[in-house]
């Protein structure tokens, strides 16, 4: 079974803090696409490859609690999984945490869709990838918003 889950570290750069010195809302977004486009790459969509097919994951929803702040020079650790899929759409669960001691940091969710450039017209999922991870297909009730698990 390929890879579900992916981890990055980062350092909180100075271009990350407010004046502070505090990392602000924005760098954990930063972190998490990283994190999540190593995730793709290893889930047999690499960036190089999106960008000559022209087919992109863009991101429909997004949800995070931020629970500590991290300061400028602190390590991280950022991690990405595959939570659910169904035709349309993809749901990656993040968190972020301190890299020495596994403190959480910031947690969330995102809902992606994939999409065909320039013409922003939405596409069905990869049916290779559907039938490589059957296990996190799901069936949406018209209307629904179901909610990804918990860590």
């Amino acid at each position: 079974m390929a890879v579900l889950r992916a981890e990055i570290f980062v350092r909180v750069q100075f271009f990350d803090t407010d004046c502070g010195g505090v990392a602000h809302n924005l760098a954990y977004l930063r972190f998490v696409e990283a994190a999540r486009t190593e995730l793709l790459d290893q889930l047999g969509f690499p960036a190089a490859e999106m960008t000559k097919s022209q087919r992109f994951p863009a991101v429909v929803h997004a949800e995070i609690d931020y629970l500590k702040a991290a300061g400028l020079g602190e390590e991280l650790r950022v991690e990405s999984e595959l939570l659910e899929m169904d035709r349309v759409r993809f749901v990656c669960g993040f968190a972020v945490k301190r890299r020495g001691s596994g403190e959480l940091m910031a947690e969330g969710r995102h809902v992606l869709v994939w999409v065909q450039l320039p013409q922003g017209k939405a596409l069905p999922a990869p049916d290779a990838w559907l039938r490589r991870h059957p296990e996190l297909v799901r069936t949406r009730v018209s209307g629904a918003r179901g909610r990804a698990g918990g860590r």
